[in-house]
């Protein structure tokens, strides 16, 4: 699939988090936003990313509790959650250990947009990619195939990834569930805060 790379589970890098806490499996990146996915054990706070807003999504568990700044936010399983990165955020556990879906990205020079979009038998699902965005597509369940222009398709796994840049569609089929991770470059500003 042109333009379209296929990112395997058992490929992901794991890495420390940074506040030394637990490991971080990452995903893809870009020169101004990462994805990644996060096991959370316990409870705990999370590192502080100055500059950066983050979008986190339970892909497995029940959800958790995240205080930004002193404000209780309940995030249920499969439910995104905007916060940045530079903020105070401690997580608390509500019914055991989750797996985050973790976007991040630079503040004023990229945005992400996350949901989470069924796929069913009865038709395919289309999941378009604009000029300056980068599409990313997780499988949060097995049972799900992905082709692209090329006409091929390939089966993803549970947390499998495609990763599409620039103009184009890819096409869904089976049962079960994505999230899909829509990444927009911000136009660079001139010195007075008009796009150059």
């Amino acid at each position: 699939m042109r333009d379209t790379d296929v990112l395997r589970w058992s490929a992901y890098r794991s890495v420390p988090w940074k506040n030394g806490g637990g490991t971080t499996r990452e995903v893809a990146d870009g020169d101004d936003w990462r994805l990644s996915v996060a096991d959370v054990a316990g409870d705990g706070a999370f590192s502080v990313f100055p500059g950066l807003d983050r979008v986190i999504t339970p892909v497995e568990g029940d959800g958790m509790v995240l205080t930004v700044d002193g404000a209780s936010h309940p995030v249920g399983s499969l439910s995104p959650f905007t916060f940045p990165g530079d903020a105070e955020t401690d997580c608390r556990l509500t019914a055991g250990a989750v797996r985050n879906m973790n976007v991040m990205t630079r503040r004023g020079r990229a945005t992400a947009e996350v949901r989470i979009v069924p796929v069913t038998a009865e038709r395919a699902t289309e999941a378009a990619c604009a000029a300056g965005e980068t599409l990313l597509v997780m499988a949060v369940t097995e049972g799900v195939t992905v082709g692209g222009p090329d006409g091929r398709a390939i089966a993803l796994g549970r947390l499998d990834c495609v990763r599409r840049d620039g103009p184009g569609a890819l096409t869904l089929r089976g049962e079960g569930t994505v999230a899909r991770v829509t990444i927009s470059a911000l136009s660079p500003l001139s010195p007075l805060g008009r796009p150059a």
